[in-house]
């Protein structure tokens, strides 16, 4: 059952069809399509394979075509931050330099309902409690277009993992 809810801000979003309400919605805030692309890409490739809406959200400027390649959608930092998903992927480096980001981590973390991913070294003390590393197992297809990804992002890719580390908290569903 979906259900309207009205806000403050909903009369400046635009209308969704029935079957963007019905997908699952994955949103991602990182600080470079390239920090992006090496710690999560697998996932995120996974994710949009499996029906998944995934954005990722960035600093304008930023290079696209990494993300592209994975079936994701890329998307300014801005337009979207504050808006509700059902998962919340974040680098250390977008949640140490945005307050908003810290905000809206910290809404998401309190929240039951949002899956909350993280990634990179350095979270403060306090913020990864109740987080477990979890290891993210890439399909086939999902080392192929990350290492086409990274290529396009001039990284190396003489070898990708076939895993993917992430911090999760208990709603994680991988």
């Amino acid at each position: 059952m979906v259900t309207s809810v009205s806000s403050p801000t909903s009369a400046a979003r635009p209308p969704h069809t029935e079957s963007e309400c019905l997908r699952y919605r994955l949103d991602v805030v990182a600080h470079s399509a390239v920090d992006v692309v090496q710690s999560a890409g697998g996932w995120l490739y996974d994710r949009a394979m499996a029906g998944w809406e995934v954005t990722v959200l960035l600093p304008r400027g930023c290079d696209e075509k990494p993300l592209r390649i994975l079936g994701v959608h890329p998307a300014e930092l801005e337009s979207r931050l504050g808006q509700p998903s059902h998962s919340l992927a974040v680098s250390v480096e977008a949640f140490t330099a945005h307050d908003c980001v810290r905000e809206q981590v910290r809404e998401a973390l309190a929240d039951r309902l949002t899956e909350v991913a993280l990634w990179g070294q350095g979270w403060p003390l306090g913020l990864d409690r109740g987080m477990t590393e979890a290891q993210h197992i890439l399909s086939a297809a999902a080392v192929a277009f990350k290492a086409q990804a990274l290529n396009a992002a001039g990284i190396d890719t003489a070898t990708v993992a076939p895993t993917e580390t992430l911090l999760t908290d208990s709603n994680w569903s991988g």
